[in-house]
């Protein structure tokens, strides 16, 4: 070799090393300069996924879920390996061999970017991938893909291949708002991701390439493609045999959208405590994967929404039909797609489905369903008894053709029935109940116990003409113990309205308001025997801003009545005249005891007929204090919530009733008198109850209390004293006994208790009432305010749905009743003054220290009837009068 060769070759040498050199020193600059600002991979160990906001029952039922995205975190243990597999030949099969970097597809997005001058397919690795989804964006920019490199370096000393798989397969956005493989399979294909086949595996690990390309949902075509390329790569690299690839090739594409099922029906419910946990978190609820446990009691809720909604549609159909939603085009019945895709859009209200009239004839419609079924409405499935609405006080005269209601093209709804017949060696029996509620008890089981031998039952379904209701309603119950909700309906259906009328519609209770304006009566030293004038009384009052004239319903007036009747006939001047002789003043201190905001109530004497505007969920906060012996509760939805991880973040301390707590004072006034001598009244002949032991009263039990708290809970305050409570209760079980709520009779229970509420037009019907067990109020009205309609009340329209829902909520409970406080006694009277007697009569029950005076004993003047000779209603004891007279 020459010298002059020598040289260049040294040249060329050094010139070589000048460039390695310069090129590391880039390198290394580039790395000094963008290290400080790559985030630490420690995080990762801690990362929050953004996971959704979801909302469940006290028994662990899905009510809702909220966020932008769809996630389930899934653990490596719980990923299929053939899926695993899938994922690896789709996207990286060296990424177990590689340390965070393929030179190879570095190289080849280096010669993109010399060709096109822009990064095309990027050549990432899974790292890669976890790096850039994790901290990085995704525009294709040559400092974006630096510090891509330098973060999978940093990631994979840090992780393991495993770890980094795992970020991988739970944050990837995988297309319609699921991030993560296990979300992505439950919207394709409505199932968890270990349940899916070899096919269904390769069609999600195609997905991440291109999330709208490669789609299965809005390019079914070109994810086949990319599926059947993942299945090839597959075998190539040995992952899966011959047989398999043969038989996964030609599956069809089976991926449909499958929104996430809810366990229970209960937006309103999910509704509030979403807000709750936005209240206590903030924005960052919806993302951090907070789990709200409330405290609804599943089987309760679905027995409210059922009780109110066919409560509703009962009421309505007393109305009368008023005829088709709409009526559509008559071409559009010639497109049978398009008239599909419009019932698509109809929703489902109640469980009524929409359907559209095809054909009709004098006794029968021929309809198209939503499913593409075309049935056929008989006449005596919901036709024969079509009256037209006229007013909600008028119908008209029965249907006698369907021509004369119905034509093609109207939409109507229809109730799917469900019925199922049952043949034994004895008996056969249909049984229809709607689709959508449990199948009723079996009619046919052995009284005895024993079996009895019986054929498959067959079941058909039917279709019944139906109609969406105008009126609306609410119902909401809670324990009374602690004031947890355990159900809550706050309208006919929630797709309907968002309204929440348990919550936020401020409704007049009437009748309902009653019993706390008696309460603050006993209370402040009356009696359920004192007397007071049913007679008209006219007020001139300046706040009243006119004359005003209460009249009771129906016009009639009593005379002289004793609180307890009147109470339970409903009497309005006995309330006016109570309330004016208690004063306003205490009366509204006493009953903002219940929990009443002072500022919702009237003012002036209508507040003692339930003027005042008040939602349900106030009012059953007031009777839960009858129903617990006294005590104010708080009513509360949230009992805890925890994080992704399961930690309580929240605990409800809710109040809580403590009858072996020392009393403390009911902070009312009262009005004593002088004790009465118990012996003196042993002696005159009269009947003494001194008591017994307190009865304990049933809690449902609610989750432990974070064990990072030390506070228990705090105790409830009382709203009236137990004697008080204890004669209210008396007197509002007489309500249905003999009242306004006998409606409640067919319960056949002693343990129930509660008031009609009616205001006038009549606009607002109501029923609140309670057991030991549950306070439970039901209201039905109109949102615009419109009457209800001729002959509809409280205990005609409000009632049956109290009671539709109690029953349920009671079934195979025991009866439960107030413990007797031992300053109560019971004393027999004469009805017609209140006043002590020795003969006839009836019984009344008393605090020790205001029993009546003796009355002079008249045989001519003291005449009873049936009614004045019952007894108080007291411990589901027989309410007759005994024969032996004192």
């Amino acid at each position: 070799m020459t010298v002059k060769a020598r040289n260049r070759l040294l040249a060329l040498l050094w010139l070589g090393l000048a460039g390695v050199a310069a090129t590391a020193m880039a390198l290394a600059s580039i790395y000094l300069y963008l290290k400080p600002g790559l985030p630490s991979v420690e995080s990762l160990r801690d990362i929050r996924l953004q996971t959704p906001l979801r909302v469940y029952s006290r028994d662990m039922k899905l009510i809702g879920e909220f966020g932008e995205k769809r996630r389930n975190p899934i653990t490596i243990e719980q990923t299929p390996e053939p899926f695993i597999k899938a994922i690896l030949a789709a996207e990286d099969a060296s990424f177990y061999s590689h340390n965070g970097v393929s030179i190879k597809g570095l190289m080849r997005a280096a010669s993109q970017l010399i060709k096109t001058g822009s990064i095309q397919s990027g050549g990432s690795t899974l790292t890669m991938q976890v790096a850039r989804n994790f901290f990085l964006s995704r525009e294709q920019r040559f400092v974006r893909k630096f510090n891509e490199i330098l973060l999978s370096l940093q990631i994979e000393q840090e992780l393991t291949k495993d770890e980094i798989l795992a970020l991988y397969i739970n944050k990837i956005f995988l297309g319609n708002r699921a991030y993560g493989f296990q979300a992505a399979a439950q919207v394709y294909y409505g199932k968890d991701i270990k349940d899916l086949n070899l096919a269904q595996w390769a069609m999600m690990a195609g997905l991440p390439k291109a999330p709208s390309t490669f789609n299965p949902l809005a390019n079914p075509s070109r994810a086949l493609v990319r599926r059947n390329w993942i299945l090839m790569r597959m075998l190539d690299l040995g992952y899966i045999n011959q047989d398999q690839y043969n038989q996964s090739i030609t599956a069809p594409v089976t991926a449909s959208y499958h929104s996430r099922d809810l366990d229970l029906d209960a937006p309103y419910i999910a509704e509030m405590a979403r807000k709750e946990a936005v209240d206590l978190f903030g924005d960052n609820a919806y993302t951090d994967g907070y789990q709200v446990i409330t405290t609804v009691d599943s089987r309760l809720q679905e027995s409210a929404r059922n009780a109110l909604q066919h409560g509703l549609e009962t009421y309505d159909a007393r109305h009368g039909y008023r005829g088709p939603e709409q009526r559509l085009a008559p071409e559009l019945l010639q497109d049978s797609d398009q008239l599909i895709d419009l019932l698509n859009e109809i929703p489902i209200l109640g469980g009524l489905e929409p359907g559209v009239v095809t054909a009709v004839e004098p006794k029968k419609l021929q309809v198209q369903l939503r499913d593409r079924r075309v049935i056929e409405l008989p006449w005596s499935n919901g036709l024969s008894s079509i009256r037209p609405y006229i007013s909600e006080s008028a119908r008209g005269a029965r249907l006698q053709s369907a021509e004369k209601m119905f034509a093609p093209g109207d939409v109507i709804r229809l109730r799917k029935v469900v019925k199922e017949k049952k043949e034994s060696n004895s008996s056969s029996e249909m049984i229809a109940t709607a689709v959508d509620e449990p199948l009723q008890a079996d009619p046919f089981a052995d009284p005895e116990g024993g079996d009895i031998e019986s054929a498959e039952p067959q079941v058909t379904e039917e279709w019944v003409l139906a109609q969406v209701p105008e009126a609306q309603g609410a119902l909401v119950s809670i324990e009374p113990e602690d004031g947890a909700i355990r159900a809550l309906v706050g309208g006919y259906d929630f797709r309907q309205s968002h309204f929440n009328r348990a919550t936020q519609a401020a409704r007049q209770p009437g009748s309902s308001f009653k019993p706390f304006i008696y309460a603050s009566a006993i209370e402040r030293g009356y009696t359920a025997a004192s007397i007071i004038n049913d007679a008209p009384i006219i007020f001139e009052e300046t706040n009243l801003q006119d004359v005003w004239r209460p009249e009771n319903d129906g016009g009639t007036f009593l005379g002289p009545t004793r609180l307890r009747m009147a109470l339970y006939k409903s009497r309005n001047m006995v309330s006016i005249r109570l309330l004016q002789s208690l004063g306003l003043d205490y009366a509204l201190g006493f009953v903002e005891g219940f929990g009443f905001e002072r500022s919702k109530l009237a003012r002036n004497l209508t507040i003692a007929l339930g003027s005042s505007a008040l939602t349900p969920l106030e009012m059953v906060r007031g009777y839960a204090a009858f129903a617990n012996g006294g005590y104010r509760v708080e009513p509360y939805l949230v009992d805890r919530v925890l994080d992704v991880n399961g930690e309580v973040l929240y605990q409800a301390l809710p109040l809580t009733v403590c009858d072996n707590c020392p009393e403390p004072g009911t902070g009312s006034e009262s009005l004593s008198s002088e004790p009465v001598d118990l012996a003196e009244l042993q002696l005159e002949g009269q009947s003494v109850d001194q008591g017994e032991e307190p009865a304990e009263l049933h809690v449902l039990p609610v989750g432990p209390l974070d064990p990072n708290k030390s506070q228990a809970r705090p105790r409830a305050p009382r709203a009236m004293s137990a004697e008080t409570a204890y004669i209210m209760d008396s007197m509002l079980k007489d309500v249905i006994k003999k009242g306004t709520g006998r409606r409640a009779l067919a319960m056949k229970r002693g343990d129930i208790a509660g008031k009609t509420g009616t205001t006038n037009g009549p606009r607002d019907a109501w029923f609140s009432g309670y057991s030991p067990y549950l306070a439970t109020s039901a209201w039905v009205g109109f949102d615009s305010y419109g009457e209800l309609g001729k002959n509809e009340y409280g205990g005609s329209a409000a009632l049956p749905i109290w009671i539709d829902f109690m029953t349920s909520a009671l079934e195979g409970l025991p009866e439960r009743h107030l413990a007797q406080p031992d300053d109560i006694v019971t004393v027999r009277i004469n009805p017609q003054n209140g006043l002590r007697t020795s003969y006839g009569g009836m019984f009344e029950i008393f605090r020790t220290n205001r029993v009546p005076g003796r009355e002079v004993y008249n045989p001519y003047r003291n005449r009873y009837t049936d009614e004045d000779r019952d007894m108080p209603s007291q411990d589901g004891r027989e309410n007759s009068l005994p024969e032996e007279l004192f």
